[in-house]
């Protein structure tokens, strides 16, 4: 079975308002991160939102500002992409799905043996989310106008990355 994994399009990140806004590039996925949720939607195969989630104090603002805090608007997904009742929602701290939360058992539990990623950033937790679903021999996917990052270079390089020493399969 193949889930979609919806990373971070959280108001921080994609709302230009957002405290950790990534830029327009963001929010140009929206539109294809709603096709690919309507797809797996229709064909009742399991959705999962990867949302970052942060306490006051916590060392990743030595690194970047405060951003997604509990209970903030800032941590909501944004509304147009906005969890469905039973759709689960997975709440990290740090840059990859699988450290530290519940994301593996629940994807194993759904009998998932292929995932699609989705979201933002592309080379921080899109990216060490597919080494660490790699690392756990799931097989993992990525359509490209999907996915955004800061930078455009840096956003070429992750994909690369993710294919040519992940495997990742990058979708047409």
């Amino acid at each position: 079975m193949k889930a979609l994994l919806v990373i971070d399009m959280l108001n921080d990140f994609i709302k230009p308002e957002g405290a950790l806004y990534i830029g327009p590039a963001g929010e140009k996925i929206v539109p294809a991160i709603k096709e690919r949720l309507d797809l797996y939607r229709q064909n009742k195969e399991p959705v999962i939102f990867i949302c970052d989630r942060h306490r006051q104090g916590d060392l990743e603002f030595e690194m970047f500002p405060p951003h997604c805090l509990e209970g903030d608007e800032g941590g909501k997904v944004v509304a147009e992409l906005a969890p469905l009742p039973g759709e689960r929602i997975i709440y990290k701290r740090r840059y990859s799905a699988f450290y530290g939360t519940e994301l593996d058992l629940t994807l194993r539990e759904y009998g998932v043996t292929e995932i699609e990623l989705t979201g933002v950033v592309t080379n921080i937790c899109v990216l060490y989310t597919a080494a660490d679903a790699r690392m756990r021999n799931y097989r993992v996917s990525v359509f490209p106008g999907a996915v955004a990052g800061i930078d455009e270079e840096a956003h070429r390089f992750a994909l690369q990355e993710m294919e040519k020493t992940l495997g990742v399969t990058l979708l047409k």
